[in-house]
């Protein structure tokens, strides 16, 4: 479901249209983010991570704002992670959509089923069919980095954020990984993405240590 905005009543207008049109801004953020709780649970890191970035996301309207095919911005109610693999044979990569369930059980078996079938098929987009309301992940497990950006020349009017996570590292008993997050400031400013990343780290702290190795 798509809600459009009342811009009368928004108490983001000025913010929105300020840099949307005025002066134009999208930003990012690197961080580390210690997922020693998806290690305790059992989970295995790549479904666990996609799982707790929509589960915050949609937990926020910010995070699922965009425009419709008149240009009216609105809000979707739910957004699927859309997220990469890697064809070790070609050196690329494609991008696969699960559909997103509160649950993780049930997220688990559908990621697991769109693997089995879509995982290789050798396309960018190897699931076809991407609905419009789905954010991007990717990964780039072979480097720590410590900061990454997107160039996005065409990006003015996309509103979801995009999420990088990088190569595992240990640290003082903390098992760190990189994550980057870019956004447009028309949305969302420097407190709604420290606040995703707050309730990220509570989230995956507070996993149970029973759940299933995959």
């Amino acid at each position: 479901m798509f809600t459009l905005i009342d811009k009368r009543n928004w108490a983001r207008r000025e913010y929105f249209e300020h840099y949307l049109t005025a002066v134009p801004c999208q930003y990012s953020m690197t961080t580390s983010i210690d997922i020693s709780g998806i290690r305790r649970s059992g989970r295995k890191l790549y479904p666990a991570m996609l799982h707790a970035l929509a589960t915050v996301i949609n937990r926020h309207e910010e995070f699922r704002m965009a425009f419709d095919a008149e240009g009216r911005p609105g809000i979707y109610d739910t957004l699927h992670p859309s997220y990469t693999i890697f064809h070790q044979d070609t050196e690329t990569f494609s991008s696969i959509w699960t559909t997103f369930d509160a649950d993780y059980e049930t997220f688990l078996l559908a990621y697991r089923r769109d693997l089995q079938t879509w995982g290789d098929v050798h396309r960018l987009e190897a699931r076809p069919g991407t609905p419009e309301n789905v954010f991007p992940v990717s990964m780039i497990p072979w480097e720590n980095f410590q900061g990454f950006h997107l160039h996005l020349p065409k990006g003015d009017r996309y509103f979801f954020p995009i999420f990088t996570l990088g190569k595992i590292r240990e640290e003082r008993g903390q098992i760190l990984l990189p994550l980057a997050v870019q956004v447009h400031h028309a949305v969302c400013d420097g407190f709604h993405v420290c606040r995703l990343l707050d309730e990220l780290r509570t989230l995956i702290d507070a996993l149970p240590s029973d759940g299933h190795a995959v």
